[in-house]
């Protein structure tokens, strides 16, 4: 869905210009016209009236800001938002002047009124306002119409990077699990480790009980036979003379 929403520049690159452009002529005409006598009313150049400011200012300000919108936007919708507004002013400049006699007094055009012969006067109307905003218009559904349209060129764009995109998640799947391999083995060697000091060395000797029974009976007999052997048994005086602490008690 995020693919559907980029459009590349070259989409809107030349209905943008145009529409850069004819808003700066919209704009600055009524100001540089009288130079050439191609003007309305009051014909004398960097002449600031309201009309003007309604009827050519706003609307070529509106139709250059549009074309920069088209020209360098990559944003499917805020390039449709630029090309909206300027078929918008197109249009205002076409039925401004006529839209003007509802608010001025008297009935007469805001724009004031053209000047010179027959010729002339057409001239100024459809390089002012008529001609100038159908063109303007033009431009701007045109522009609105490509933008609207998702070509072939695009789509396969899109299926690429969403392609990508996935190759992307399954190479991070992949460093995932081996990092959560690496993670076991090493718990596993960590608790070998722990258990093998208690391994290490000769295996403790187990004595049973029979074992223990057979070690007595082997004393006893090595003290009979001692005896046999006429190993002289201490008598009692022996023995109370090796302890001096004892008194002898006589009858």
């Amino acid at each position: 869905m995020t693919g559907m929403m980029r459009v590349p520049r070259s989409r809107g690159a030349f209905c943008g210009l145009l529409l850069i452009l004819l808003g700066a002529w919209g704009g600055l005409v009524p100001f540089i016209g009288p130079h050439f006598h191609y003007a309305y009313t009051p014909d004398t150049s960097w002449t600031y009236t309201t009309g003007r400011l309604l009827l050519e200012i706003l609307p070529g300000a509106a139709t250059a800001l549009g074309g920069l919108i088209v020209l360098g936007s990559r944003n499917r919708p805020v390039a449709m938002f630029g090309a909206w507004l300027a078929a918008l002013s197109g249009a205002w400049f076409a039925v401004g002047g006529i839209l003007s006699t509802l608010w001025t007094a008297g009935g007469v055009s805001a724009a004031g009124t053209p000047v010179g012969g027959a010729g002339a006067r057409v001239a100024e109307q459809v390089g002012f306002f008529t001609g100038l905003g159908l063109v303007v218009a033009f431009l701007g559904a045109l522009a609105l119409g490509r933008f609207a349209v998702v070509g072939v060129k695009e789509t396969r764009i899109i299926a690429r990077e969403q392609e990508t995109r996935d190759q992307e998640i399954r190479n991070q799947d992949a460093r995932d699990q081996e990092i959560r391999e690496q993670e076991a083995r090493r718990q596993q060697v960590t608790a070998e480790e722990a258990v093998a000091p208690a391994t290490v060395g000769a295996p403790a000797r187990t004595i049973s009980p029979e074992a223990t029974a057979a070690d007595g009976a082997v004393t006893t007999d090595d003290a009979d036979d001692a005896d046999d052997a006429g190993v002289p048994e201490e008598d009692g005086s022996a023995a109370d003379a090796e302890d001096p602490g004892k008194v002898k008690v006589t009858s």
